[in-house]
């Protein structure tokens, strides 16, 4: 396969075919675009696939549909056999996309990214949130199974620092989706790459370009992990992201990237620098929506404690005793919020607990106090929905 493009030879057929594909989705409010090879066009609505096109689309046209999207960087595409970008339909609709090939020939998925950045208020995040925004030094991680709304939640977090103080933030992303404008801070944005080679690189080289405030797009090796606990220890304020389903996983994920031998000390520094962890899943509503359900951990003396001491199994019921005093909450917690308020059904609180036995004796009143601690990992559940998009009513 040749990996040289004319564009002057590309007459954008494809290219306009799939933009009206986007255009549908954009209207059915949906959060995904699937564009396959040997395939018809589908897209995500509301968290489930439906079929957009009726015909198939051949390996050909699929491959001039990828020399239309990214033309002076399909040999890049050729090369890495798989590429990241943002596409900007208009001025109000861009699309995080992820163009790869896979056994039939090439695919690529769509992502909607909003142009504006959603408050507290319209994501309905609980306000101890805030407080970790307040913060002058640590690590806050959001974390979550993929498109369960960590970088909507991130944004959001980044745009209340924006609004109420006078900080340099600096952020990496691969690629950038939300774009922030400089209101009380001063925000360098930086894609990998585009403006930088690595998550490694630009975390090294922030920490001589005087920032408050570092956001990682994603901690994903244990470069970006050391890095990221060492700019947190020295006096940033460190954000980031993992594909963890609670605050016990993230914790041991993050321990587990480093040698046994070095695993001590990761486990101290985690314990030294941590402020809080957001975890979410996407839970449909009773409306038809779809709301976040959090767990909340955020930094005590005992949580500090239980994690310098591997005691990580009792962080749990932790986070639910200190819910009162700290503002803390489970998923279990949150789902019985929700449920209570009639957002969301008891089958739906069900499905998406932590312990299901326990929560359905907390909703029928059997229980007082937290849910209790039997079986912190039976029927825990990974959240699979692809939509990295709050849909809000």
């Amino acid at each position: 396969m040749s990996s040289e493009v004319d564009v002057s030879q590309l007459t954008f057929e494809q290219l306009t075919k799939v933009r009206a594909y986007l255009k549908k989705l954009i209207d059915n409010g949906g959060s995904d675009l699937h564009v396959k090879a040997n395939a018809v066009i589908r897209a995500r609505i509301q968290g489930k696939i439906v079929q957009f096109s009726g015909g198939v689309l051949s390996p050909s046209d699929a491959l001039t549909f990828a020399k239309e999207l990214l033309k002076g960087r399909f040999a890049e595409f050729v090369e890495k056999k798989e590429l990241d970008l943002v596409y900007p339909y208009d001025e109000r609709n861009r699309f995080r996309v992820n163009v790869f090939f896979q056994m039939d020939g090439i695919s690529a998925v769509f992502r909607v990214i909003p142009v504006k950045i959603p408050s507290f208020a319209e994501l309905k995040l609980p306000e101890v949130l805030k407080t970790f925004t307040q913060k002058e030094r640590g690590l806050v991680l959001v974390t979550g199974v993929t498109g369960s709304g960590k970088s909507t939640t991130l944004a959001t977090l980044i745009n209340e620092i924006n609004l109420t103080q006078r900080k340099h933030i600096i952020t990496i992303e691969d690629p950038i989706e939300f774009v922030h404008k400089d209101r009380g801070c001063i925000i360098n944005q930086r894609s990998v790459g585009q403006d930088t080679l690595s998550f490694g690189m630009a975390l090294r080289a922030a920490l001589r370009e005087d920032p408050d405030i570092i956001l990682v797009g994603e901690m994903r090796d244990k470069e970006t992990i050391n890095l990221a606990l060492h700019a947190a220890d020295t006096g940033h304020l460190v954000f980031s992201t993992l594909h963890t389903i609670d605050a016990k996983e993230t914790i041991n994920r993050i321990i587990a990237q480093f040698p046994t031998e070095e695993q001590n000390r990761v486990r101290l520094s985690v314990a030294g620098v941590i402020q809080g962890i957001i975890s979410q899943r996407l839970v449909p509503t009773i409306d038809g929506g779809r709301r976040a359900a959090l767990e909340v951990l955020v930094r005590t003396p005992t949580v500090e404690k239980l994690i310098m001491e591997n005691r990580d199994y009792e962080i749990r019921d932790t986070i639910e005793k200190g819910r009162e005093h700290y503002k803390s909450q489970s998923f279990d917690q949150a789902l019985l919020e929700l449920y209570d308020n009639g957002v969301i059904s008891k089958e739906r609180a069900l499905e998406n607990a932590t312990s299901s036995a326990d929560l359905e004796l907390k909703m029928s009143g059997l229980t007082s106090g937290g849910i209790s601690e039997t079986s912190v990992n039976a029927n825990a559940k990974s959240y699979t929905e692809d939509d990295d998009i709050f849909q809000l009513k």
